[in-house]
């Protein structure tokens, strides 16, 4: 009979637990060992969740205070010397590494953070050294053990793979080789295993995900050697890749000495015969037939009839487990009374998949088909709803041309006629949109959505935190001005909530970093815009200065990429959707008189296909509907674009394609790194890379900022540059928002008098 298991489970609680005591604790209004039962009662309902729905195997490991990366830098010890207080390793490591600042210690630089593969997800890069020394350093994973243990739990410990672990890091100071200190890493990882053993652990599940990618030999001959050195230490192995095929690696894969192999059968559609001949009769095959990152309800009909003969042949050695870590899916869709009913039939949260696995193995088990023939019936139902088709929206899709992603003039010529109509300093500054979100807008919102307070008074409460936003950066002395967006929960929520096709949930929240936990909305069916979304605010803003105010709305890619998307009609269709809506957003506003309109695309980069080989059709598409939202607008407006915390060497010519007329990117926390593919290519356009870390409470000083702008300008040109934060400023206060913008100001204005 097939086991079930499951590979990961959100960590965040189900009404955000985690990140209430983990922004509790680091406000100082609760003490660490409050912080700790507070880790240790989320873990435990998770357990129990995912037991109660019928997980054999429970995944331990998966809880992390801030990360699943940090948490093995912190496993191995390899934590920078400015992070740590002493040699003893603690609870603020963490948080000095993640966010720069804890309630003890020195605060920092934080260390860099970037997407988690092609997810929403991220993580902290390890920081490596040649001379990188690692010791097995924090033993919280083998307490955790011990607590699923005597709960009464089969505890399947989860690790990421030390090949995979040396992949994501980055080097410090000189380059090396990382690879050359898997030798110096094995060991750890093998006293790890040990240690497991001595508590009783049968199973370890060992994460390497970067078998999804296109490897160099010598990343292969790594994964080999780390497996053979791993084998035989006490435990058995299950090795598990997620996110796309791992075809290429079969022979790889077929050799290494593990106990078994868990494959994605969602975002590759493997061919479950051809994985079940590749692995012999006594190795497991785990097959991850629900989808672990989006949130609808799973044909179970179909995935019987896909692995009924392999569950038939194999048995005890066929588990059934979701594709990926469920830590991409909220948590429990019981939560959801406000949903509509028929919506609410289509999906499936984590607890959820963790039934449907449970109710599969009872479907082999026992041959009776009848809960899976009704279970299923509602993904068949949605599939044909009229619900769902909005031929209009179909039409205008399809007449889609060239076109229309095609600005009259170009940059060249588009700039000459923006400086005359916007004038403007060398190095302009600005922000990136968001200012801060005060409690007392939070608390409106609330009110508000509760029917508490009346639309009026809630309106008068946005138009006055607007105004105080208008007002404080004219105090700053900031050149171009946004509306603060006071009235905006999340930046692809907000505009969901005025799109048709979309729909939102009241618990759905998964983790986007640290305590950062985001709601994406569920795009169900075709969208369209039936009304203005921000010309309300964006013109009321611009009426309270003579500066210039940026519209701001959020791109196509990003809402895509940022949201549940449908699965029954392709990405770049979807895209199109969404970049024709905010087209007539953007002419709007226009018409309005706004001469500057921001459209982020913070997510541009995540939604590459994860094999090198795939890029180009997805940036040919990505940039077209970018291009598509921007483009039904005159030379003289202005269009800009954000992207944060991406890697830009491989796609900087696809960012060039999106012909916005300036870019603002993240740059502060990789000290100007990601300027480095300016080098080999000449951008043609205006750019702002990030002067200051916002996910960072330190304040930055006008020295770094100065110095970080002379870095820019060894690349790109003094009068091509623009001087901004690196992200939004919604998750900052006032206090330190200030300061910040401050000595931004300051340094843009000495830099001024420096470069005439």
């Amino acid at each position: 009979m097939a086991t079930i298991h499951n590979l990961g489970f959100p960590r965040i609680g189900k009404k955000r637990e985690l990140k209430f005591a983990l922004e509790r604790y680091w406000a100082g209004k609760i003490t660490q060992s409050a912080l700790i039962e507070h880790g240790k009662t989320i873990r435990a309902e998770n357990w129990a969740m995912q037991a109660e729905a019928g997980i054999e195997l429970i995944p331990v490991g998966d809880f992390a205070w801030y990360d699943h990366v940090l948490s093995i830098s912190m496993l191995v010890g390899a934590i920078p010397s400015r992070h740590r207080d002493n040699e003893t390793l603690s609870l603020d490591t963490h948080f000095r590494v993640g966010r720069g600042q804890a309630p003890t210690g020195s605060a920092c630089a934080a260390s860099e953070m970037t997407k988690w593969f092609n997810t929403n997800y991220h993580y902290i890069v390890p920081e490596l050294t040649k001379d990188q020394v690692f010791q097995l350093s924090w033993f919280e994973l083998f307490e955790q053990v011990k607590e699923a243990q005597q709960l009464g739990y089969t505890a399947k410990p989860v690790l990421l793979g030390p090949v995979t672990y040396l992949f994501l890091s980055k080097c410090i100071g000189e380059e090396f080789d990382k690879l050359a200190l898997l030798e110096r890493l094995l060991p750890v990882y093998r006293q790890v295993l040990s240690s497991l053993a001595e508590l009783g652990v049968e199973w370890v599940q060992v994460d390497e995900p970067i078998l999804a990618l296109e490897l160099s030999d010598d990343y292969r001959q790594a994964l080999k050697i780390s497996f053979n050195a791993l084998a035989n230490n006490g435990v058995k192995l299950l090795l598990a890749s997620y996110f796309d095929s791992v075809f290429a690696y079969f022979e790889d894969i077929a050799s290494y000495p593990v106990e078994g192999v868990h494959f994605d059968c969602i975002s590759s559609k493997q061919d479950i015969h051809e994985l079940d001949a590749l692995l012999s009769d006594q190795q497991v095959l785990s097959l991850g037939i629900i989808n672990g990152r989006n949130v609808w309800r799973s044909n179970l009909e179909e995935i019987v009839e896909q692995i009924e003969a392999v569950a038939t042949k194999r048995r005890e050695y066929l588990w059934l487990a979701p594709s990926c870590s469920l830590l991409h899916t909220p948590v429990d869709l019981e939560q959801e009374d406000r949903l509509d009913y028929e919506l609410k039939t289509w999906l499936a949260f984590s607890k959820q998949k963790c039934t449907e696995l449970a109710m599969l193995k009872n479907g082999l088990a026992t041959g009776d088909r009848a809960a899976i023939a009704a279970y299923s019936a509602p993904v068949k139902a949605r599939l044909n709803s009229n619900r769902v088709n909005d031929r209009a929206v179909q039409a205008r899709v399809a007449t889609l041309a060239a076109s229309d992603g095609t600005r009259c003039a170009t940059f060249s010529q588009r700039i000459k006629k923006q400086s005359k109509s916007l004038p403007l300093p060398l190095l302009p500054t600005t922000t990136i949109g968001s200012f801060p979100q005060t409690q007392t807008i939070r608390d409106a919102r609330r009110d508000f959505k509760a029917g508490v307070m009346s639309a009026q008074d809630y309106h008068n409460k946005l138009a006055l935190e607007i105004r105080n936003t208008i007002k404080e950066q004219e105090a700053l002395g900031l050149d171009v001005l946004v509306h603060g967006e006071a009235e905006r929960n999340d930046m692809v929520e907000y505009f969901g909530e005025l799109l048709r096709g979309f729909a939102f949930t009241e618990f759905g929240w998964v983790q986007s970093y640290g305590s950062r936990c985001v709601k994406p909305p569920i795009i169900w069916g075709d969208v369209s815009r039936s009304k203005p979304m921000t010309l309300e605010w964006t013109q009321y803003a611009q009426s309270l200065t003579t500066k210039r105010v940026k519209g701001m709305l959020t791109g196509p890619v990003t809402i895509l990429c940022w949201s549940f998307i449908r699965d029954d009609i392709d990405k770049p269709t979807l895209a199109n959707q969404i970049a024709l809506a905010l087209r007539d957003e953007v002419v709007d506003l226009q018409n309005a008189g706004i001469q500057i309109i921001q459209i982020d695309e913070p997510a541009f980069r995540e939604g590459m296909p994860l094999k090198a080989s795939q890029w180009q059709t997805y940036l040919n598409w990505a940039a077209y509907a970018f291009r598509v939202s921007a483009c039904g607008v005159n030379d003289e407006t202005q269009i800009h674009t954000h992207m944060c915390y991406s890697d830009f060497n491989n796609i900087i010519e696809a960012i060039a394609d999106m012909d916005a007329d300036v870019i603002t990117i993240e740059t502060s926390r990789s000290n100007m790194a990601l300027l480095d593919a300016f080098e080999r290519f000449e951008y043609p356009n205006d750019i702002g890379p990030g002067v200051y870390d916002i996910h960072s409470p330190n304040v930055p000083e006008i020295t770094w900022i100065k110095e970080l702008i002379h870095k820019a300008a060894k690349k790109i040109p003094v009068q091509r540059l623009w001087v901004n934060p690196d992200c939004g400023l919604k998750t900052r206060d006032w206090k330190e928002t200030r300061e910040a913008l401050a000595n931004m100001v300051e340094a843009a204005k000495e830099l001024r008098a420096e470069f005439k």
